[in-house]
């Protein structure tokens, strides 16, 4: 195991690496002027070539991406264009509203995604799959941004309209000053991540549970005259799980790299909304950070789904 961690992580490392020096080629080739952006448009010649010099953008690229590398391998990402203030430190501020949006929501969609994939699967072919495969087909069609302002229309401005006040149109109140709160201006974004998420979620048990169910191990289980719902869940799930591991670690880490249309909808300051906004500005120090952000967050949660899968299945040990 110990050795399987350390070619994981050496493994991680080289991604990062790869991306770290991807992404500074790629803005360093990308047409704009950063010190342009910071002087304004009336800035002089010396002005501009001062800046410059500042921000050591006059130097050769190897020695720019070296000094950069340097500097993010003791946690420093820079600072930021737009505001002079440190990348890590705003992602810092950001980052609690993302995490809460996503983790929220990963207990939300498998609360609703995988009960209906198991339902689907155990009644193939019914009328609970049919309603199954209805509900995984309007989630799967649906558009992110339309269903939050679906959820924002009847669930806020029409109870509004009659002086109830259901939920809040949007913000972040923090959790550990208020949880209640923290909850009660998270419950829609919730709900519309959930709803678009858990159809996949319910698709794929559906799917992974309908192969299982047909293996012979589950035919002896059933002759040895185990209940269903022993069959289902002790043995069927437990072979399915496999696949929603996979599933979920790779959402978790896209959604934690920051989820931009739900944030865009609720006005949430999360990472996403501040990559929109740097994408807008042109504010490249941001933009690094917040896709090296995304890429450590993949490379965890690989590692972790790998040691999940050891736990799950003795085969892969």
């Amino acid at each position: 195991m110990i050795a399987f961690l350390t070619r994981r992580l050496s493994f991680g490392v080289l991604v990062l690496f790869t991306l770290s020096a991807f992404v500074f080629l790629l803005f360093y080739v990308a047409p704009g002027d950063p010190a342009r952006m910071i002087a304004g448009e009336k800035a002089t010649a010396q002005q501009l070539a001062q800046i410059r010099e500042n921000l050591g953008l006059d130097r050769p690229i190897l020695v720019q991406y070296a000094s950069f590398l340097g500097d993010a391998l003791r946690g420093d990402l820079g600072f930021s264009y737009r505001n002079q203030q440190p990348v890590v430190d705003l992602i810092v501020r950001r980052i609690p509203v993302t995490v809460s949006l996503v983790l929220g929501g990963v207990v939300v969609w498998l609360a609703i995604g995988i009960p209906i994939g198991i339902m689907s699967a155990r009644f193939a072919g019914g009328l609970r799959d049919r309603l199954g495969q209805v509900f995984i087909l309007i989630g799967l069609s649906f558009p992110t941004f339309v269903l939050g302002m679906l959820a924002l229309y009847t669930l806020y401005f029409l109870p509004r309209k009659n002086g109830v006040v259901l939920f809040p149109p949007g913000g972040y109140a923090p959790l550990l000053d208020d949880p209640l709160k923290w909850a009660w201006h998270l419950t829609l974004p919730w709900l519309t991540l959930a709803l678009v998420t858990a159809a996949i979620y319910a698709r794929l048990t559906r799917g992974q549970l309908l192969s299982v169910l047909g293996e012979d191990y589950i035919r002896t289980a059933r002759a040895k005259g185990l209940s269903e719902r022993r069959v289902i869940y002790k043995h069927g799930m437990r072979a399915t799980l496999t696949a929603l591991v996979t599933q979920l670690g790779a959402d978790i880490a896209v959604m934690l790299g920051g989820v931009i249309v739900i944030e865009q909808v609720y006005g949430l300051q999360g990472v996403g909304s501040m990559a929109v906004q740097a994408v807008r500005n042109q504010d490249r120090p941001i933009i690094i950070g917040v896709v090296l952000l995304g890429g450590l967050f993949i490379v965890i949660s690989n590692i972790l789904v790998d040691l999940l899968y050891a736990a799950l299945d003795p085969r892969t040990r």
